[in-house]
């Protein structure tokens, strides 16, 4: 699942980022309004964390280009706490207004409760076979068993799980996992799925994944199913 992060405080953007990459989630950066603009075209997001004082417009003013692509969720996160700034945040269409500065327990527990909300995003339980994955608290389990997963690996498994038993992209799951800044090897992405079809393995999944060569990846389940 990922997130655009828009903040131009760069300490504050890279404790933010972290914490939402320790909570399983891929981020995505934009320090300016310009740079949402090009980052909304290019990728859809579960959830936008959007500071309003940006260098080059004020952040309200992006709003229109990240729903592109249908209604993404956004949180405002600001040092402006006054009532007017809150009202014309939540009144502007944001799902929630955080005023600076936030404790990280915090804001993820405010991000999970948005990214639960129902609208026109898929589900937040998914499940094929014996897997079951919410993708909100980044948490899986076969057979009702936690399984415990990389980052990497539940991005894989949810894009996996929301294909539904058909073949999932190479392009696909790139855009799953990693953000845009992330540095790709050229085998990067069959070594996570390679890690994750172990871990299934090893928590005797009787779904597995299988290769369709030149294409991508699928969910399948044994024959005796």
């Amino acid at each position: 699942m990922r997130i655009l992060l828009v903040e131009d405080h760069p300490p504050l953007a890279e404790a933010v980022k972290d914490a939402l990459c320790r909570a399983g989630f891929s981020v995505d950066h934009a320090n300016s309004a310009g740079q949402v603009t090009a980052l909304g075209k290019q990728a859809p997001y579960a959830l936008v964390l959007l500071d309003l004082g940006l260098p080059d417009n004020d952040g309200l003013a992006v709003l229109p280009a990240l729903w592109n692509d249908g209604r993404t969720p956004v949180i405002i996160l600001t040092a402006r706490d006054q009532l007017e700034d809150r009202l014309a945040g939540l009144d502007g269409g944001a799902d929630d207004y955080i005023v600076k500065p936030v404790e990280m327990p915090e804001l993820l527990a405010r991000c999970r409760a948005v990214l639960r909300r129902p609208g026109e995003r898929s589900d937040a339980l998914l499940s094929f076979g014996p897997i079951s994955m919410d993708t909100v608290s980044r948490s899986v389990t076969i057979d009702d068993t936690p399984v415990i997963l990389g980052r990497r690996e539940l991005g894989v498994l949810e894009q996996l799980l929301r294909s539904g038993g058909r073949v999932s992209p190479r392009r696909v799951l790139e855009d799953a996992i990693y953000a845009i800044d992330d540095e790709v090897t050229p085998n990067a992405l069959e070594a996570a799925v390679s890690r994750l079809r172990r871990a299934l393995a090893s928590a005797g999944s009787r779904a597995c994944i299988v290769t369709v060569r030149g294409v991508g990846w699928m969910l399948v389940k044994e024959a005796h199913e």
